[in-house]
């Protein structure tokens, strides 16, 4: 097969007789190939490029995360955070970038170790594959230190949101006191105030009505004389007691308690309980 270097048209023939497709002929014999061959540094150069192209990057990106950072203090504690943030901002580059060179310079590296004679640099390109190596080990490494912590910033996010509903929920509450003067017995009745941004329905949507138990503190008469006890005359009632025991004017709710969906929290007052913080649980861990 002879493929013309005017045209490269391919043809079965003798090129000096000239080519089929666009006529050209060769002037003489094919040049022989010279005795000694140079060996070719490509290959080495680059894998060393892209090596050092990802140190570079990384470095670079660590350098700006420690110019641009809010402390001015140089320290061990502020190299490393410069380290963590280039290695967080080059997650999702730096692991394609990984497996493209690792791959793609271990082959090179292969064919130059095997056809010695014609490819040179072997120093030269195993250095490259070992910086691409230790970069790519750093950038894991770094991002991996970040993980817990970011993983606890978003639980606090989370909670941060979850929380916010709970507070417009409490406000709730406050505003329909200092409108009625007393808590409402039922949430439903919180819906008669202003809402004009929704967010208390919002919060209304994620709280159980049944789990909504308001309470006050009561004075009553006994009706027969007894015996007086110190304290006796204050009863703490809620809303599901017996309406029997209430006097005739009504009772005035000034206290509430909430338990919360999923986890097991409880909002007393305004005041979010953990089950860690909450008496029945010191009790239960006491020993």
């Amino acid at each position: 097969m002879t493929v013309c270097p005017c045209c490269g048209f391919k043809f079965e023939g003798d090129l000096r007789a000239g080519c089929t497709a666009c006529g050209a002929r060769a002037v003489g014999e094919p040049l022989a190939r010279p005795e000694r061959e140079l060996p070719s540094y490509g290959r080495a150069l680059f894998v060393c490029a892209l090596g050092v192209l990802m140190l570079v990057g990384f470095v670079g990106s660590a350098a700006a995360a420690f110019l641009t950072r809010d402390s001015q203090a140089v320290n061990l504690h502020s190299f490393i955070a410069s380290l963590e943030v280039a290695a967080w901002r080059l997650k999702w580059l730096a692991p394609l970038m990984s497996i493209f060179t690792l791959c793609g310079g271990t082959l090179l590296c292969a064919s130059i170790k095997h056809e010695p004679t014609r490819f040179a640099g072997k120093g030269i390109a195993y250095g490259g594959l070992t910086s691409a190596i230790l970069t790519s080990l750093m950038i894991a490494l770094f991002i991996g230190i970040t993980v817990p912590e970011r993983l606890h910033q978003r639980q606090l996010g989370r909670e941060a949101a979850a929380n916010a509903q709970l507070y417009t929920f409490d406000r709730a509450l406050l505003e329909y006191r200092a409108r009625y003067g007393t808590l409402p017995a039922d949430l439903k009745e919180l819906r008669a105030l202003p809402d004009p941004d929704g967010s208390i329905a919002a919060a209304l949507a994620n709280v159980n009505p049944d789990a909504y138990k308001p309470s006050a503190d009561v004075a009553s008469v006994p009706k027969k004389k007894t015996r007086s006890l110190r304290g006796a005359a204050l009863q703490r009632i809620s809303a599901a007691i017996n309406t029997d025991v209430l006097p005739d004017e009504g009772v005035s709710f000034t206290n509430y308690e909430l338990r919360l969906f999923g986890e097991d929290k409880i909002i007393r007052d305004g005041v979010i309980i953990k089950p860690s913080h909450s008496p029945a649980q010191k009790l239960t861990d006491a020993p």
